[in-house]
């Protein structure tokens, strides 16, 4: 009895698991070339809509911050604690930022091109729409077992070497192939549903969260580092890896709660009997099953897509526009340089101090420190290539897009995870640099 009752969960709408699961695999990691542009379909579709919109995008994008801004007032939600009060503050600001930029007055600085226009147009319209799409090809993508199925294959790598369950190999691929907002998207997504305790998310949001190979492309380019592409590629995809594997290990990750969100019970270990591959299939028909219908589950991951995109908005805009301005205007970078400079005065590696500054201002916004060193030695650029990816951590966009979802790391776990990052992608990326330049 129990065994029909296990074949008919396994076969019910057992097409879902391969057609939707077919789809979302497309949409996430198969870069195709359009009008020229090679990157993931939902970039395409991103583009596609922006482009259609046109002069519409821009007031689009700002009804998105304002509401961002509006809606923690109206809910009440910055009473909660001085980190919320912050961060509304923050967001408050962001929307003045928006408005004063998109109706064109205000501050002559805010209309120069590495401040407004850098932080406006390259990171407010494309992730007002970037989020909110990648939210549908989502729920194709973990709604229908593809997660519970790959989980079962990646387990006995995932868990001993990164402290996660298998599934988290997903989170890792959409992360890097896709960008850290749908990666993070995927982890709170799964950390809600109690598939994630809150280590194991903490591990996933802090190690695997990167920027786009799209974008690597775009650091890759102002560094000079495309001839050497693969290599900067694939060494930047190991060592940020290797280095996520090390901080798993490491305080404060390895004192974090192994508590499940709200007090759920969490997924065991799938007990492996007989074959993996008919014991992941088994698991991924289970979760098939338990699926509501597709238009169901579009709509919930699309709403939760949408209220990420209007959280973290005008936050990235205020604290984007601060960091330039600390960064630009005052010695507090200089300052920070400094407690990089034991490591990387080990190595003969040229340019040191600017090395130590860029290191210092990743953690600002992850593509001021190509520009810092555009013009210093091929070994130093490729280090600081590879350190703007690999310390994920950075206050223009990924802080905010952590601190909207509900994992709820502190900004001090988030500083000081930063800092043991960049310090291991120095002591492993320095001495490669030198041997291969």
């Amino acid at each position: 009895m129990i065994k029909e009752e296990a074949i008919a969960v396994r076969n019910k709408g057992a097409w879902r698991f391969y057609v939707f699961s077919l789809i979302g695999i497309f949409c996430f990691f198969v870069p195709i070339t359009i009008n020229g542009t090679n990157s993931i379909f939902i970039d395409h579709v991103h583009l596609a809509i922006r482009a259609v919109l046109g002069d519409v995008m821009p007031y689009i994008a700002l009804l998105m911050i304002l509401a961002g801004a509006i809606l923690p007032i109206m809910r009440q939600t910055y009473k909660k604690s001085a980190t919320n009060f912050i961060i509304t503050l923050f967001k408050v600001i962001g929307a003045v930022i928006g408005v004063m930029y998109v109706f064109n007055f205000g501050p002559a600085l805010l209309f120069n091109k590495d401040y407004g226009p850098f932080l406006f147009d390259q990171l407010m319209m494309p992730l007002s729409v970037l989020i909110p799409v990648g939210a549908i090809a989502l729920s194709l993508l973990v709604g229908y077992g593809l997660l519970e199925f790959v989980g079962v294959f990646m387990e006995p790598v995932m868990r001993p070497v990164f402290k996660t369950p298998g599934k988290s190999a997903v989170d890792a691929v959409a992360s890097f192939v896709g960008s850290y907002s749908l990666g993070l998207l995927i982890t709170n997504r799964v950390y809600k549903k109690g598939m994630y305790n809150k280590r194991e998310a903490t591990i996933i949001a802090t190690g695997f969260s990167t920027v786009s190979a799209t974008f690597m492309i775009i650091v890759a380019n102002t560094l000079g580092l495309m001839p050497h592409w693969n290599l900067y590629f694939w060494g930047t995809l190991v060592i940020t890896f290797i280095v996520t594997a090390i901080t798993a290990w490491l305080p404060p990750i390895v004192n974090e709660s192994t508590e499940y969100y709200n007090g759920q019970e969490g997924e065991q270990e799938v007990a492996i009997k007989g074959s993996r591959l008919q014991t992941a299939y088994n698991e991924a028909m289970k979760q098939n099953a338990a699926t509501p219908s597709l238009l169901k589950n579009v709509w919930d991951n699309v709403r939760d897509g949408v209220e990420m995109t209007i959280a973290i908005l005008p936050s990235i805009l205020s604290i984007g526009f601060l960091g330039l301005l600390l960064a630009n205007f005052t010695p507090l970078i200089d300052w920070l340089s400094y407690i990089f400079y034991p490591v990387i005065y080990l190595f003969p590696i040229p340019d040191q101090a600017l090395l130590a500054k860029a290191s210092a201002i990743s953690i600002i916004e992850m593509f001021l420190p190509s520009l810092l060193v555009a013009k210093a030695a091929l070994s130093t650029k490729f280090v600081v290539g590879v350190v703007s990816v690999s310390a994920i951590i950075f206050f223009s966009a990924l802080v905010p897009c952590i601190l909207a979802t509900e994992i709820k790391i502190p900004v001090w776990k988030l500083i000081v995870i930063w800092f043991i990052r960049v310090v291991l992608t120095l002591l492993i990326t320095i001495p490669l640099a030198l041997l291969l330049f």
